[in-house]
C-alpha cells in the first residue's frame, strides 16, 4: 500500500512539474511579452481566413517564422523579412509556425504580395503566377459562373489557366483566406529586447 501511494505521489509531482514547465511558465512569459504597436488584431474576416488556412493544412507546407540570419542567412536573402520575435504572435492562438518549407515562408506574404487579386489568382491557379509551382490549386474555394451578379468578386485568370467560358468568382472563404494572407505583414521593426545592465567598474 505504501509503495502504491509513493508511486501515485511521485507521478503527481512529475505531472505538476511538467505542467508548470511546459504550460504555465510559457503562458506567463507570453503575457509579459511586448506587443509591437504596429501589430493589429485580426478582423472577423481575417480570423475566418485563418480558419480556412488551418482547415486546408497550409501550415504543413508553409512556415511563418523567418529565422535569425546567424542560423539561416538564406531567409533574409529570399525576402522573407527579419527574424520573428515572440511578440509577433500575440494575436495568434494557436501559433501557426509550421515546420516544413515545401513552399515559401508566409510571415510577410502580405508585404511581399500586397494585392488581393494576386492572392486570389494564386489560390486558384498557382502555376499561372509561379511557373514551376508544386502548390495544389484551391479551385473549390471559387465558383465558375456564366453570369456575374452584383457583389461578385471576379478573379481574372490568364489563359490557359482559366475556363474557356464564363467567369471565376471568389467565395467568401477565398476572400477571407486572401485577407488573412494580406494581414501577414510583419515588416515593422522588431521590438527591442531588454538588455541586462552592464556591471559598473
Amino acid at each position: 500500500m505504501k509503495r502504491a501511494l509513493a508511486i501515485m505521489v511521485g507521478a503527481a509531482l512529475i505531472l505538476l512539474l511538467a505542467t508548470l514547465t511546459l504550460v504555465v511558465m510559457p503562458y506567463l512569459q507570453m503575457t509579459a511579452e511586448q506587443v509591437p504597436p504596429e501589430l493589429k488584431p485580426y478582423t472577423e474576416q481575417q480570423l475566418r481566413g485563418r480558419q480556412v488556412y488551418i482547415a486546408n493544412g497550409c501550415m504543413y507546407c508553409h512556415s511563418q517564422q523567418p529565422r535569425d540570419p546567424a542560423f539561416a542567412p538564406g531567409d533574409r536573402d529570399r525576402g522573407w523579412g527579419r527574424a520573428s520575435v515572440p511578440g509577433d504572435y500575440a494575436y495568434d492562438q494557436p501559433q501557426l509556425l509550421g515546420t516544413m518549407r515545401t513552399g515559401p515562408d508566409l510571415f510577410n506574404i502580405g508585404a511581399r504580395q500586397p494585392s488581393i487579386d494576386w492572392q486570389l489568382m494564386h489560390l486558384y491557379s498557382p502555376s499561372a503566377l509561379v511557373k514551376d509551382s508544386i502548390m495544389p490549386p484551391y479551385r473549390f474555394l471559387f465558383r465558375h459562373v456564366e453570369q456575374l451578379e452584383e457583389g461578385d468578386k471576379l478573379v481574372n485568370i490568364p489563359a490557359p489557366h482559366g475556363p474557356k467560358t464564363g467567369y471565376i468568382v471568389a467565395t467568401e472563404d477565398a476572400l477571407a483566406l486572401a485577407e488573412y494572407l494580406l494581414a501577414l505583414d510583419h515588416s515593422y521593426p522588431a521590438p527591442t529586447l531588454p538588455q541586462p545592465e552592464q556591471p559598473k567598474d
